[in-house]
This record gives structure tokens, C-alpha cells and sequence, in this order.
């Protein structure tokens, strides 16, 4: 970010860190039970403030010329994956196990979990712009000005399917649990079809 000052330059970064826990760190007992107290518990938390701080402090030294200085940054944690593991041989199947089925998404996951996840299948970056919008009531993403718009909410009305189709994004994805049923979910590949025959539509 410094250098990116200094010469305009777009220079990019990762930092890759273990979430180590603080209270099992024996490099500084002192300055972990500092960081401890201040809230925070993991080295990847005392990393994320550090680049906050430092983006602030280049800003704060040079206003004339940071305007445009991009210090943001995302954060992402590794995972198993976001779907339910629905593949099971006959005899492994019982009442019980029902309730598992009626989703292929964990229930625990995020419509950005869910976004990202879609990047990573398509190979697409993930530092590319995104906004979040609410159309007839639907939370609806947009990667990247329509390389991918994506809605994850349940039974999705129609307005809002044609409302994405007609942005014509390279690729549109929906929760299988979007659609009420399956003429519902044949419905959205006939509107694709009709108002952006070639946009890629997955239903996950």
C-alpha cells in the first residue's frame, strides 16, 4: 500500500496466516495478554487490525495524494464445502435421515458463502467488485458489473428472474430451494432462453 503511494502503483497482496489461538502462542506472553484483553483472540484477527492501521496511517500522512488509495481488503477462511453430502447407497437411507435432504446447501452457510463458492467453481477472481441489491424483496449479487448475478433466496417470483435475465449477465446462479417446484425451475431456463440465451444459469 505504501509503494502504491508513493508511485501509483496497483500493486495486489495476500497474506495467508493459521488462525492461531493467542493463549497457545508461547512467542510473547506479554504482548499476547495485551491483544487478549484489547479482544482480540487469534493472530488473524491481530493481522487484519494491523492492515486497517496501516492503511489508515498512509492516508492520514499523505491526504493529497491517497484519494484514490485502495486499502480495503477481504478476508477468507478455508472450508469444506458449502453443499450437503446427499449421495448415499440404498441401505444407508432411513427415516432420520429425511431432514437432511430436503437442502443440498448446509444450513449454516451465507448467501456470500454461497457467492464465493460459485467464483471459485468458475475460476473466477476473487478481488473483483460486488454489490448487493433488493429487488422485489430478494437479496440479488452482482459480481463484477454481470460476470455472475446470483439470488439464493427461497421461492423466487418470476419479476425477479426476469428482472435478472434481462441484465444479461454472463452467469446466473439460484438455490435449488429458490424454485417451488420444478416447472417453477424449467420456467427460469425458458426466461434465460428467451432474454439472455447466452448467459450460463446454475441451480445449486
Amino acid at each position: 500500500m505504501q509503494l502504491n503511494q508513493e508511485d501509483g502503483g496497483n500493486r495486489r497482496y495476500l497474506c495467508i496466516q493459521i488462525p492461531q489461538d493467542l493463549q497457545e502462542t508461547g512467542n510473547d506472553f506479554k504482548a499476547n495478554n495485551v491483544a487478549i484483553n484489547e479482544g482480540y483472540k487469534n493472530i488473524c484477527e491481530i493481522g487484519k487490525e494491523r492492515i486497517r492501521r496501516a492503511g489508515k496511517k498512509i492516508k492520514e500522512e499523505n491526504p493529497l495524494n491517497t484519494q484514490n488509495l485502495d486499502t480495503g481488503f477481504r478476508v477468507f477462511k478455508l472450508d469444506e464445502t458449502n453443499m450437503n453430502d446427499v449421495y448415499y447407497s440404498a441401505n444407508e437411507y432411513s427415516q432420520d435421515l429425511l431432514p437432511m435432504l430436503e437442502s443440498n446447501v448446509k444450513a449454516d452457510r451465507t448467501d456470500l458463502d454461497l457467492l464465493f463458492g460459485c467464483l471459485l467453481e468458475w475460476g473466477l477472481p476473487l478481488s473483483l467488485p460486488y454489490t448487493s441489491e433488493t429487488i422485489e424483496g430478494c437479496t440479488v449479487h452482482t459480481y463484477n458489473d454481470g460476470d455472475l448475478i446470483a439470488c439464493f433466496d427461497e421461492n423466487i417470483p418470476d419479476s425477479v428472474v426476469k428482472a435478472i435475465a434481462k441484465r444479461q449477465p454472463l452467469r446466473a446462479v439460484f438455490r435449488d430451494s429458490s424454485f417451488a417446484d420444478s416447472p417453477s425451475k424449467i420456467n427460469v431456463g425458458e426466461v434465460f432462453k428467451l432474454l439472455a440465451p447466452d448467459t450460463r444459469v446454475k441451480v445449486i
